[in-house]
């Protein structure tokens, strides 16, 4: 009895109760998502169709087909879905099921069909990817490396912890797909009520599992941006600014960044080069300010989402120094309201929704005055290629590291005024 009582009081309490990785986990529970079942189902996806290759055998306007055809599809799938859900919703409507019926008929033939043609269109993308990332030269023998490939599938939300008195993501969990609102407010209130903590459920775009989660869509243009974004993170791996990304808020903001303008650029050489009629045509050029009608002093310029949330940023960040942490919720949600009436569905922001969505620094708005962002634009600007621009970023482990990165390219590193 007297060695239970010693074993009590000298050895640590397990499970560990008072850590919060612990109770994180037990607000969460089942609702969390479950990797390794997806890793082993997308990994025999992609076994097969290398072992099809099919695309091989198709010209490259009948590649082209096969991709925009299966996103066509999806697009009818999600069409059909949201007409479903509308004859649901009709009170008006008494059965329902019934008067759905053609619809689900067609919703399941859609999904058929998808499901078919995904393994060859997925794989006629990432070889276009390739293909433009190996003009690059981000290639070893001759080849891609690492290896293009990508998923489209339903992805899971995550839960972004950060804490209260300042702006960091200090934790995040994968949770299962299909979580509804109430589910996501009451993990959210239980962090916040039990661990003291801010805490927002988001949606994602993409994933750098191997191979990468992708959102399913129907527009090109974001599927080649995704991919090459999630990529990037794959090329990245190995090196410093991935190695550092879980420890370094800082590393994470800049990893995001270099990924976000990777993706962008080579996603752009990819509509251009196999989807032409794809690329974004350029806002009409503004009539001389000299036939422009004389503007009314009351009229009020266009809301300007970006600039707002940078200077919301800004605010909450000078709030949060000063050590008023109650003062910058309530500021928050004050202009959480004002998005809002501007149209802008934001259901929560707090310091969990600047630490997420401003790791994305390559357009202004949630990074606030962060130089990361407009430092890494001009660093690419100055680089000679994209693949020199990635090979100085990887090596980069600290905020410092790109302060010498850039001054040895030029670069000026100064903070933004929204």
């Amino acid at each position: 009895m007297a060695l239970v009582l010693l074993c009590f009081l000298f050895v640590p309490n397990w499970p560990a109760f008072g850590d919060k990785d612990y109770q994180l986990k037990a607000i969460v529970g089942a609702n969390s998502f479950d990797f390794a079942i997806w890793e082993t189902r997308a990994l025999l996806a992609k076994a097969t169709a290398v072992m099809a290759n099919g695309q091989a055998f198709l010209d490259e306007a009948t590649r082209k087909q096969v991709v925009l055809d299966y996103l066509a599809a999806i697009q009818e799938s999600s069409r059909l879905s949201r007409e479903i859900e509308q004859t649901y919703i009709n009170p008006q409507v008494v059965d329902p099921d019934a008067v759905s019926q053609p619809q689900q008929a067609a919703l399941t033939e859609a999904r058929d069909h998808i499901a078919r043609v995904q393994p060859l269109a997925e794989a006629i993308v990432q070889e276009q990817v390739a293909e433009i990332l190996r003009e690059q030269g981000l290639n070893a023998v001759g080849e891609t490396w690492p290896p293009v490939l990508m998923h489209m599938t339903p992805l899971p939300s995550i839960l972004i912890v950060s804490p209260r008195d300042k702006i960091e993501r200090q934790n995040q969990l994968s949770l299962a797909v299909g979580l509804t609102t109430p589910q996501k407010e009451w993990m959210e209130t239980a962090v916040f009520d039990q661990l003291n903590l801010s805490a927002l459920v988001v949606p994602i775009g993409g994933l750098a599992t191997y191979p990468a989660m992708i959102m399913e869509t129907s527009s090109i243009n974001w599927l080649a941006e995704v991919t090459a974004h999630e990529w990037t993170h794959h090329w990245l791996m190995p090196y410093p600014v991935s190695l550092r990304y879980g420890t370094d808020p800082q590393v994470r903001v800049i990893n995001e960044t270099v990924a976000s303008i990777v993706g962008q650029e080579i996603g752009a050489q990819v509509i251009a080069r196999f989807y032409p009629e794809y690329v974004p045509q350029p806002a009409p050029a503004a009539p001389p300010s000299s036939s422009l009608p004389a503007v009314a002093a009351e009229e009020k310029p266009p809301f300007n989402f970006n600039a707002e949330m940078a200077a919301t940023r800004v605010e909450t960040d000078r709030l949060l120094a000063a050590g008023d942490v109650e003062g910058a919720e309530a500021y928050m949600e004050a202009r959480r309201q004002f998005f809002v009436e501007k149209g802008y569905g934001i259901r929560k922001l707090n310091q969990a929704y600047f630490a997420f969505y401003g790791a994305y620094a390559d357009t202004p708005g949630a990074t606030g005055a962060d130089p990361i962002g407009p430092t890494l634009l001009a660093l690419r600007e100055a680089s000679p290629s994209l693949k020199e621009f990635m090979r100085t970023v990887a090596w980069v482990g600290s905020f410092a590291d790109l302060q010498r990165a850039a001054e040895e390219a030029g670069v000026g590193v100064t903070a933004v005024t929204p």
